[in-house]
């Protein structure tokens, strides 16, 4: 991995989220973003009838969300940077986050009623859906259509890969279609191939390669 400059180290934590050489693998699965148990899908709306003071609100909220201001949790083999979701105070209907695969990682396997979308920015990998796979490379777009149970794949195992996730789930949930259930969970132990990767906290353009794709 050494010769790709992708994997710079300087980048998340050692110590991300449940990450710790001090934790047992059930104390790692509790710690991960996605079994929180306080996890905010929907603001609450409240206030005058004219919503003046939302209003109001809302205009004063920051439009760009910096990356530098947002890091990564979980890990070792997938991390993710949630950088807009209903708890930030600006969108009610979805939800956008960046996941990094590290070498040979997978995800969760998991089912949610609402569908997503996954932009690849770097990297080749594949998905299962229901049993069947799909392959994706850079610049390509993943579907995840709804109530399918899938999980996602980074193929290579020497380089990581990239998606900016895009999911209505909190419009769903909303809407009382809470089904969703995961499978399998996040790994909390490195992969053959992952030992040492760290999530590329800086961002340096490397998702856009000179010349295109």
């Amino acid at each position: 991995m050494a010769d790709d400059t992708r994997l710079t180290k300087g980048g998340a934590s050692a110590d991300i989220g449940h990450n710790s050489a001090n934790q047992t693998k059930e104390e790692k699965i509790a710690n991960l973003y996605h079994s929180k148990k306080d996890r905010v899908f929907v603001r609450a709306i409240q206030g005058e009838y004219n919503i003046k003071g939302e209003l109001d609100r809302l205009r004063a909220v920051p439009r760009v969300r910096k990356a530098k201001d947002t890091n990564f949790v979980d890990g070792p083999q997938c991390f993710s940077r949630h950088y807009v979701e209903p708890k930030d105070g600006i969108t009610q209907t979805f939800h956008l986050h960046l996941e990094e695969y590290a070498p040979g990682a997978c995800s969760q396997q998991h089912g949610h009623v609402n569908e997503a979308a996954f932009y690849i920015l770097d990297g080749n990998g594949y998905e299962i859906h229901d049993g069947i796979r799909y392959d994706w490379k850079a610049g390509d777009v993943a579907i995840v259509h709804n109530n399918c149970v899938h999980q996602h794949f980074n193929a290579s195992t020497t380089k990581p890969a990239r998606a900016i996730v895009i999911k209505t789930k909190p419009m769903y949930l909303f809407l009382n279609m809470l089904f969703q259930k995961q499978v399998k969970a996040r790994p909390v132990e490195h992969s053959a191939e992952s030992e040492g990767f760290e999530a590329r906290e800086a961002e340096q353009d490397d998702n856009h390669p000179e010349g295109g794709y």
